[in-house]
């Protein structure tokens, strides 16, 4: 490959953002061109960037990297998306590839891995590491000899009902009795498996296909 693939990588812990930064400028076959803490500051580095592969890790603060990868795609933004990430969650993992991503690669990847799988997207194909290729295939198989399962969990049903009412996060918690961080991933993931944007979207579209009464 003649021209350097621009990279911009998204991790919200520095050390291991601008060490992965290093470990890749050692790597004649890229280019890093910018990099972000989190999918916000991730969103403004891709306009002025324009890069061709986005380095990308799952659970950040303000936008995290799932909400960041359907934004991109309902944008219509075509950039080759490579997720790298402690979370082997099957949620993360398998909402990830529905949203857009093109691999998922877990931290412990060794660099030359890491290496072919940056190439590997570039050139249009995927790339998993070996612990989470089982999942994706079971998910897989289980689409077409299982019935679909219910859209939504109990819990999530039960957050989706809590903003309905219109509750604040912190609100939610407290009815339920749990951490508002869980509380901000049942919505992430009541978002993402309601292809919704925002909260008022989620409402809108659970109320018509009945998973909450009509307002």
């Amino acid at each position: 490959m003649n021209t350097p693939v621009r990279l911009v990588v998204v991790d919200d812990h520095a050390l291991f953002r601008r060490g992965l930064i290093g470990l890749l400028r050692d790597m004649p076959e890229f280019s890093i061109v910018g990099e972000a803490s989190d999918g916000e500051e991730a969103l403004q580095v891709i306009e002025q960037t324009h890069p061709d592969v986005l380095l990308l890790d799952v659970n950040m603060p303000r936008m995290d990297g799932i909400t960041l990868i359907r934004t991109l795609r309902r944008a219509k933004n075509e950039v080759r998306i490579l997720m790298l990430t402690i979370s082997q969650e099957d949620e993360d993992l398998l909402g990830a590839i529905r949203a857009g991503a093109n691999g998922y690669l877990l931290k412990n990847t060794e660099p030359e891995e890491l290496r072919r799988a940056l190439l590997s997207v570039v050139q249009g194909q995927g790339a998993l590491s070996p612990e989470v290729i089982g999942p994706v295939l079971d998910a897989v198989s289980h689409s077409f000899v299982q019935p679909p399962p219910a859209l939504l969990s109990e819990r999530e049903r039960e957050v989706l009902a809590c903003l309905a009412e219109g509750l604040t996060t912190q609100q939610i918690a407290a009815r339920l009795f749990i951490s508002e961080n869980t509380v901000k991933t049942h919505i992430r993931h009541i978002l993402d498996k309601l292809e919704a944007s925002n909260r008022t979207e989620a409402v809108g579209k659970a109320s018509q296909l009945g998973l909450i009464p009509r307002r």
